[in-house]
């Protein structure tokens, strides 16, 4: 029935590889299209030229693209250049600011001003679509494929030796997981979230650890390393693999965030985030209690964090909230509806 040609970017291929394995997924093309300190502009070019000979080639009745990566918007935009159908997966997210998160917003809406398939995580993600004249007949809310491969890979055992979690500690208390990375949090941003970090290691020194995996962006470890370093009980790690960061949730006490799909992952784990932003298109999160927003103000992370370590009543309010992107069933709705747009289109 279908013929599926994937391709990938490149862009991140230390964080790709690895997934590809273990999904035993085999590229059909690899764009190879990373090169140090490149704008966002140099990535839309490359990825427009490469997949535009791609598509020639395959001749493709529909583009899949996932999420809002400059990436994910290039790859549309050269669809719609060649008038091939797109499915969008993860469409209708919204946070009304062009600039936070930046690109992603505008990426993402401009991603779906050319779709024809809108697959959508929630009803409220639906509703923006709807508001911005999207045909209901042309949207469908499957849940989010983010929680399809959460679930199957948090149910699989997993061994810890030869990566890095086989060295780090055990038995220091409630362990942090920390990622901080975004455009809009580079610089003063940054700062106040490691300031805040410290004063909590401090805070509850012998009784709290933090994991914090770096990306390898400059802007970020110019910044984490030379306050964040050197501390007992703050371990700077490299970035991980997805399979091994899964397992380092599931052992997480609570996690500091400004990644957008952690906000969705983390609380099928049962673990609380607080999202390090000052707007999310994930509100559904907030309003079931699974997530909460403390920005970037140290004083506000260290008093949230705070609040979640010494009142049980608290966490268990957050750690038992019902997740609502997703019960793992996203793929099968996805594939579901592409079987009828076969039978429609023949």
């Amino acid at each position: 029935m279908f013929s599926c040609t994937v391709c990938v970017t490149g862009q991140h291929r230390e964080m790709i590889e690895p997934l590809l394995d273990f999904f035993d997924l085999h590229p059909d093309h690899d764009l190879n299209i990373m090169t140090h300190n490149q704008t966002l502009q140099q990535v839309t070019m490359n990825v427009l030229k490469k997949l535009d000979t791609i598509m020639e080639a395959e001749k493709p009745d529909y583009v899949f693209v996932q999420g809002d990566t400059t990436t994910a918007m290039a790859a549309g935009l050269a669809a719609f250049y060649r008038h091939v159908r797109i499915a969008h997966v993860e469409a209708g997210l919204r946070t009304w600011n062009k600039n936070h998160p930046y690109p992603e917003e505008v990426n993402r809406r401009v991603i779906d001003s050319m779709s024809d398939l809108y697959f959508a995580h929630t009803e409220r993600a639906r509703q923006n679509l709807l508001g911005e004249g999207v045909a209901k007949s042309r949207i469908e809310v499957t849940g989010n494929t983010v929680i399809d491969s959460l679930l199957d890979v948090a149910a699989r055992e997993f061994d810890p030796r030869g990566t890095v979690l086989e060295n780090l500690p055990a038995n220091r208390g409630k362990m942090i997981l920390v990622t901080a990375h975004r455009r809009e949090n580079h610089g003063g941003p940054l700062l106040e979230v490691c300031n805040a970090i410290r004063e909590i290691a401090s805070r509850y020194r012998g009784h709290v650890w933090f994991a914090y995996p770096v990306h390898l962006n400059p802007n970020v470890q110019q910044v984490v390393y030379p306050l964040l370093g050197g501390i007992d009980n703050i371990c700077l790690i490299p970035p991980l693999d997805y399979v091994p960061f899964v397992h380092l949730m599931k052992k997480a006490f609570l996690i500091l965030t400004d990644s957008g799909g952690i906000q969705e992952e983390a609380p099928s784990l049962g673990k609380p985030v607080l999202v390090l932003r000052e707007t999310t298109e994930r509100p559904e999160a907030v309003e079931a209690g699974t997530v909460a927003m403390v920005g970037t103000c140290r004083e506000k992370i260290v008093a949230e964090t705070a609040r979640l370590l010494d009142d049980w009543e608290v966490y268990g309010r957050m750690s038992k909230a019902v997740n609502p992107y997703g019960d793992g069933k996203a793929s099968e709705r996805i594939v579901h509806r592409m079987l009828k747009e076969a039978e429609r289109h023949g």
